[in-house]
C-alpha cells in the first residue's frame, strides 16, 4: 500500500494523541502555547492547552515562500505544513527524540512561512543546499529537514555543513517515527 505525506502524518498524529490519552486521560497539553489562540484548542487549565488536530488547507499553501526565493519546494513539505492545525509532537526516531513543527493557527502559519524564508535566506548565503525545517532537537541548533534539492529528510545543524540522512523522503520518515509523551 502506497502512503502519501498527509496520511502517514494523520496516523502519526492519531497514535501521538491516542498515547497521550492513554497515559493521562487527556488529549495532549503544551504550556507553550497557553493562551494562543487556536481552533486545536479542547480545555485549558493549570497553565496548560489541551487540543485536538483540526482540519486546515491553504489554498496558496507555501507560495509566499516559493515566490519571496524564487525557489520551488518540494510537494511533501506543501503538504506537511497545510494538512492540519495541531500543537508540536515529541517524537523519537533511532533513539533521539525531538518534536514536530506543527503549524497552530492561521497567524502561525504566517510566522513559520517568516521563519522558513529567513532560514532559507541563511543557508543561501552560506552556500548551503536549501532545506526546510520539520523538526527540532534539545540542541539549539540542531533541526530535522527536508532536503529541498532530493527530498531526503536529514539532521542538520542550523548554518552548517553538517547533515546526516534520516530517511530517503518524508512519508518514509513519518511512518517510522514513534509518538513520545513526558511526564
Amino acid at each position: 500500500m502506497t502512503f502519501n505525506v498527509t496520511e502517514e502524518l494523520s496516523d502519526f498524529t492519531r497514535r501521538y494523541v491516542e498515547l497521550w490519552q492513554e497515559k493521562t486521560g487527556f488529549p495532549p497539553a503544551s504550556s507553550e502555547l497557553y493562551g494562543i489562540p487556536s481552533p486545536c484548542i479542547e480545555r485549558t487549565g493549570d497553565g496548560v492547552v489541551h487540543w485536538l488536530p483540526q482540519p486546515f488547507s491553504a489554498q496558496e499553501k507555501l507560495s509566499k515562500v516559493e515566490t519571496a526565493l524564487e525557489i520551488r519546494l518540494q510537494d511533501s513539505i506543501h503538504d506537511y505544513y497545510v494538512m492540519q492545525f495541531a500543537g508540536d509532537m515529541t517524537a523519537s526516531f533511532a533513539g533521539q527524540n525531538f518534536s514536530l513543527i506543527q503549524v497552530w493557527s492561521e497567524d502561525d502559519f504566517i510566522r513559520l512561512q517568516e521563519n522558513l524564508i529567513g532560514h532559507l535566506i541563511t543557508q543561501k548565503r552560506l552556500k548551503l543546499s536549501p532545506t526546510v525545517f520539520i523538526g527540532t532537537t534539545d540542541s539549539d541548533m540542531g533541526l530535522i529537514s527536508v532536503c529541498n534539492l532530493t527530498g531526503q529528510v536529514i539532521f542538520e545543524q542550523f548554518g552548517s555543513h553538517e547533515r546526516e540522512i534520516l530517511s530517503t523522503n518524508l512519508v518514509s520518515f513519518l511512518s517510522v517515527i514513534n509518538p513520545v509523551v513526558y511526564g
